[in-house]
């Protein structure tokens, strides 16, 4: 007997996640709309969902994967959390490297999913859990199928198939300013390429911590950072530097005067559409906030006031 006919796969859940407009933070613009993807709709709860699918898929289809591969990454957290749950819902194995210092939060939904991690060395941020997994992969490649989520085109590919098309659909097409961080760069760079295919007018900011030491997670400081074969800088009209304490206070604005909690980057992709919208006399701005709150609700800055 076949279920109800609104039934959907887990998988059929990734992508197509709302557009949400700021409604309070950014009066002092009242030409300028600033709209939001709400990307913690994705059935994993970040925007990672639609290229850890898609790096999935691809394998699947080529032969890469298999039910005797281990997928192996490194992430920060999201990457690995989309990972983990597509992995529990097809039967794969999964082995992940991430900074020890990640939150609590991010540990616990891992081990909830049966991931394997491996915690590498917090002073090394990203790179480090890069750097281990390719060893693990160069000593053991017929264990593993290393996904390579920084240098693996299927990673933009989503974007630039999903993510974009939805915004200009949502957008009804008005979108002048696309606004997005840069971590594996693959949202950045596979949306932007789209957007300029499709109206090369659109103006695309990236932005990106301005010192190697911060405390953006799933974010990049490029110049001091192992770059991602997939990141493309020529695609970005302008790059902003955005410091931890802006995207610090804009989370907590966004909860307390939007009802919005949301993740730390989403916080600085708010301050930095902010900027873009400050130096423009009207426009339709769009970014991506990544991820909900509820993954660093241990992080100490909430506390503050």
């Amino acid at each position: 007997m076949s279920g109800p006919p609104h039934a959907r796969d887990l998988l059929s859940l990734v992508g197509n996640t709302p557009l949400l407009r700021i409604e309070r933070i950014g009066w002092q613009y009242p030409h300028v709309e600033i709209y939001a993807k709400c990307e913690w709709a994705n059935p994993g709860g970040s925007v990672k969902d639609r290229p850890a699918l898609n790096i999935i898929r691809q394998a699947e289809q080529s032969g890469l994967m298999s039910r005797n591969k281990i997928l192996l990454d490194s992430t920060s957290g999201n990457t690995g959390i989309a990972y983990a749950m597509i992995c529990a819902a097809r039967g794969y194995r999964l082995k992940l490297a991430m900074p020890a210092n990640v939150s609590i939060e991010r540990k616990r939904i891992l081990h909830a999913y049966g991931a394997e991690v491996i915690y590498t060395d917090p002073m090394e941020g990203s790179d480090g859990a890069i750097r281990e997994v390719r060893r693990l992969a160069a000593e053991h490649p017929d264990l593993y199928f290393y996904a390579n989520q920084y240098d693996n085109p299927a990673n933009w590919q989503a974007h630039y198939y999903g993510t974009a098309v939805e915004i200009c659909r949502q957008t009804a097409g008005r979108i002048t300013h696309f606004v997005a961080g840069l971590g594996t760069s693959g949202t950045f760079v596979g949306t932007a390429r789209r957007l300029k295919e499709l109206n090369p007018d659109i103006r695309c900011i990236s932005f990106q911590p301005d010192s190697p030491f911060h405390g953006l997670e799933g974010l990049k400081h490029m110049p001091s950072a192992i770059k991602p074969g997939i990141y493309d800088p020529t695609l970005a009209d302008e790059n902003l530097w955005i410091t931890t304490e802006e995207a610090y206070v804009m989370t907590r604005r966004l909860a307390r005067e939007e009802g919005l909690l949301v993740g730390i980057s989403s916080g600085a992709a708010m301050a930095a559409s902010l900027e873009v919208a400050r130096r423009i006399e009207r426009g339709v701005i769009v970014t991506i906030f990544c991820d909900s709150g509820d993954k660093y609700l241990s992080e100490r800055f909430w506390d503050e006031n």
